[in-house]
């Protein structure tokens, strides 16, 4: 069955509002309140502190029992999505320069595959299908990706990669560029909020309808669609951080 609400969003609430006390009009018309609606923090809020916090609940704990002799199951796995983001980044960014953006593509990608799958649980909601939690993501993505052009280049040479390579042009190329690499993050937020809200919407229609048919095939599929968008997600943003920190000169 289909919840508009996770299990959490009430009992979060009433321990904020029990501690704080109600929130105000303007407040609550900032968050996207509707009428009679009284909270502290939105769902989709709450489902990525939610995700954050069982990253951090298996990531840290394993952190301090790696064995070189004894691996663990869990240590494999890690170990081998750890190579294969490596492998990655090499691939798309440049041999020797990638390998510094793992952290960051690592946490992009791990928050986004946990936040997707949260959709297959009818107690949880992906927060991925919420506008602010997707422009969250990519306006991060898109000022990691400019800050590491300019601190390579240098701000002065990150701003001719804007300009082409005619100077005659440059008046037009400018504001051109300028416009596309804006876009990305409208891309990247609405690609992700798209696809997981229309994944995560069939799947709660089908439940309903067909409950003891559909479930495990959907439950694959939205799996299956979770880690793809994540995947999606992480390869754009290295292709922006190639384009970024290996542009020729013009």
């Amino acid at each position: 069955m289909h919840h508009e609400y996770s299990f959490l969003f009430k009992p979060v609430n009433a321990l904020l509002i029990a501690i704080l006390g109600e929130p105000g009009e303007k407040y609550l018309r900032a968050m996207g309140a509707q009428p009679g609606e009284v909270f502290w923090l939105p769902d989709h809020v709450i489902m990525a502190m939610l995700a954050v916090a069982l990253l951090a609940a298996v990531l840290i704990p394993l952190s301090r029992r790696l064995s070189v002799e004894r691996p663990s199951n869990l240590q494999q796995m890690v170990e081998m999505i750890v190579l294969g983001l490596e492998d990655l980044l090499e691939d798309v960014i440049g041999p020797g320069i990638g390998k510094q953006f793992l952290p960051f593509i690592a946490a992009l990608a791990l928050f986004i595959f946990t936040c997707n799958i949260f959709g297959l649980f009818f107690f949880l909601q992906p927060p991925t299908a919420k506008t602010s939690t997707t422009f969250a993501l990519s306006i991060t993505a898109f000022i990691f990706y400019n800050v590491i052009g300019i601190r390579k280049q240098g701000f002065k040479h990150y701003l001719k990669h804007f300009m082409g390579p005619v100077p005659a042009l440059a008046w037009l190329m400018f504001p051109i560029e300028v416009i596309s690499h804006v876009a990305r993050i409208l891309s990247l937020a609405f690609r992700l909020f798209g696809n997981i809200l229309g994944e995560h919407t069939a799947t709660g229609i089908f439940m309903v309808l067909v409950p003891f048919v559909v479930p495990w095939p959907m439950m694959a599929l939205g799996i299956f669609g979770a880690l793809l968008q994540a995947f999606i997600f992480i390869m754009l943003t290295m292709a922006y951080l190639q384009g970024a920190v290996v542009a020729e000169e013009h």
